[in-house]
């Protein structure tokens, strides 16, 4: 097939980088868009540095099978672990990670050089963030706060309401109660699963924080790659979405129906088994 034809593959360790997805295919409606969840061995924060790495090296390698033209890694602990090793085995295959986007965004947005990231305790602990951002701007100051009640709001549907806005506050307030001068201007959204609560975080973060989320940057991105290696799907091309999870489709329909933006049923995912022996491990 023609390579420019190929799929797009994306990967995370559950439903939370379908908001990647669904931006990604807001953005390059022609595109074919195939994702992995492998919901057989989330989440990938919990482990070791090595199991994410290895879990994310099966999932690259079976999309690879698959046949396609590009790969992102839509998990923010799989990004800061293994997006070189990756893009190292896949060469000449594009590989993207969620927070290299994220950080250039935050960096071209940002005129006091202070930055706020939000996400789970896993990516915190990595400073993946951080570094990136320095690495484009050494005067940056950046603090990271892990946040990781949110994944669960996310999942359990409560991204508005009282409980939404209560946990931001308990999460945000100290950041609202500062000076202006000691306020970050920049919060980003480091975990895919925090965009659905962006309503009730910038709320408690108040006004005069420009919030970027690592889903939309990274399928700006993604564009940007397809146009650079011209691998953009030509104009004759239907664009179209295949699902495949490593476990639970009833689950991963139910809560990733709201991730996606549209609903979908149990039926329409796929199921396999990327590697046996890391089942459950």
């Amino acid at each position: 097939m023609e390579q420019s034809r190929l799929p797009i593959g994306i990967f995370d360790s559950g439903v939370g980088g379908l908001t990647v997805l669904h931006a990604v295919n807001d953005l390059l409606p022609d595109e074919q868009l195939l994702y992995l969840g492998d919901t057989a061995r989330l989440p990938y924060g919990t482990k070791s540095p090595a199991s994410v790495q290895r879990y994310a090296t099966h999932a690259a390698d079976y999309l690879v099978g698959q046949g396609i033209k590009l790969l992102v890694i839509a998990c923010n602990t799989a990004s800061a672990l293994a997006l070189d090793e990756l893009r190292h085995r896949l060469a000449p295959i594009p590989v993207i990670g969620v927070v290299e986007p994220g950080a250039t965004a935050a960096v071209n947005r940002s005129s006091a050089h202070r930055h706020l990231v939000l996400a789970t305790e896993s990516t915190t602990s990595q400073l993946a963030y951080t570094r990136a951002i320095l690495r484009l701007d050494p005067d940056a100051i950046i603090e990271e706060l892990p946040c990781s009640l949110f994944v669960a709001l996310a999942e359990e549907g409560w991204n508005t309401g009282s409980i939404a806005e209560a946990v931001a506050g308990q999460y945000l307030d100290s950041i609202r109660e500062r000076s202006r001068a000691e306020r970050p201007d920049v919060a980003i959204l480091g975990c895919t699963h925090f965009p659905l609560l962006q309503g009730a975080i910038s709320n408690a973060l108040g006004p005069g924080i420009e919030i970027v989320d690592s889903a939309t940057t990274t399928a700006r991105a993604v564009w940007q790659e397809l146009a650079a290696s011209n691998l953009a799907a030509p104009d004759d091309a239907n664009g179209g979405i295949r699902l495949i999870a490593t476990d639970g489709a009833a689950r991963f329909a139910r809560i990733g129906s709201a991730f996606l933006g549209r609903k979908f049923a149990a039926e329409d995912i796929e199921l396999t088994d990327i590697h046996p022996a890391d089942k459950g491990n």
